[in-house]
């Protein structure tokens, strides 16, 4: 399932796209209006941007990490450092090797988004954010050509942001 979240201003602006959506023959039961008066997140069931950035992180992590342990051991072995000496020669590639995974688990974070997270961005605010500013979100879910249709008609309208998210979840 894709979706397509735009961030509108007021109420009478969402109403409008909404109104121009189903005008424009977009099934009315694939387009919602979320905000004071309408649907909340919670009731619509949004993706969070954040869980999206944690399923990444977790994906860059899991391979990241074996590989820096094997990279930090192998290092440690190729070079014959003794740099932990008081751990003998088994214990220095161990530690060598987790020092190696920690850092794999550094770069999951960074090349996964989750800078994003830690320091804060823009595009991993929450929506519910946006709404208790007061906003409204056009929300319309279905297949990647009806949210790229979607997407044409909503560029006509004063967007704060617009975005696309693939929902690939398996439940």
């Amino acid at each position: 399932m894709n979706y397509l979240v735009a961030v509108l201003s007021d109420r009478i602006k969402a109403e409008e796209a909404y109104s121009t959506l189903e005008r424009e023959g977009l099934p009315t039961d694939k387009i919602a209006i979320l905000g004071k008066g309408y649907k909340s997140v919670d009731e619509f069931g949004l993706i969070d941007p954040n869980e999206q950035v944690l399923k990444q992180v977790k994906l860059m992590a899991s391979w990241l990490i074996p590989f820096g342990f094997i990279g930090g051991a192998s290092f440690n072995a190729i070079t014959g450092l003794d740099t932990f000496a008081w751990a003998g020669e088994t214990g220095s590639l161990a530690i060598a090797g987790l020092l190696g995974a920690v850092s794999g688990a550094l770069g999951g974070v960074l090349v996964g988004g989750g800078t994003g997270l830690i320091i804060g961005s823009s595009d991993a605010l929450p929506y519910r954010n946006r709404l208790n500013a007061g906003k409204y979100l056009v929300v319309v879910s279905g297949t990647e050509s009806l949210t790229r249709k979607a997407n044409k008609i909503l560029q006509q309208y004063d967007i704060e942001n617009i975005q696309s998210y693939s929902d690939t979840s398996d439940g």
